[in-house]
């Protein structure tokens, strides 16, 4: 795999948008809902992350190249789903965070993808309201 962050980006992109679509169906597949910044639609992304008493945090494969990054810019209000059931939140890009140092507290398999197809990794923290 390409080290340009750019041609990674392209090549990534096309096969992610396909396995997204299918992992979205799955009913217990982590998902972040975020706003759409422009369309103001519900827009689910699946992620890998991990719930650490109220936060749950996530590592953004493309940083702010990431759509759903994106949108939680522009308004943080997300809801999480975790094991079946919705939470809702707000969260936090953490650029000053260490993305590889907390992709290693993190589910292996898909930390593993991150660390594989990712350039330009931002961590997240969403705070859950309970």
């Amino acid at each position: 795999m390409t080290t340009d962050p750019a041609k990674k980006y392209r090549a990534v992109r096309p096969v992610q948008r396909r396995l997204n679509a299918l992992l979205r169906a799955l009913p217990f597949q982590t998902l972040l809902e975020t706003t759409g910044r422009v369309s103001g639609l519900p827009r689910r992304t699946p992620v890998g992350g991990r719930r650490v008493g109220g936060s749950f945090w996530l590592v953004s494969e493309f940083g702010d190249r990431s759509q759903y990054v994106r949108n939680l810019r522009a308004d943080p209000r997300v809801r999480v789903r975790l094991r079946g059931r919705w939470y809702p939140g707000t969260a936090h890009p953490l650029p000053d965070d260490d993305p590889v140092a907390r992709l290693r507290a993190l589910p292996r398999f898909n930390s593993a993808a991150v660390r594989a197809f990712g350039a330009g990794l931002l961590t997240i923290r969403v705070d859950l309201d309970e």
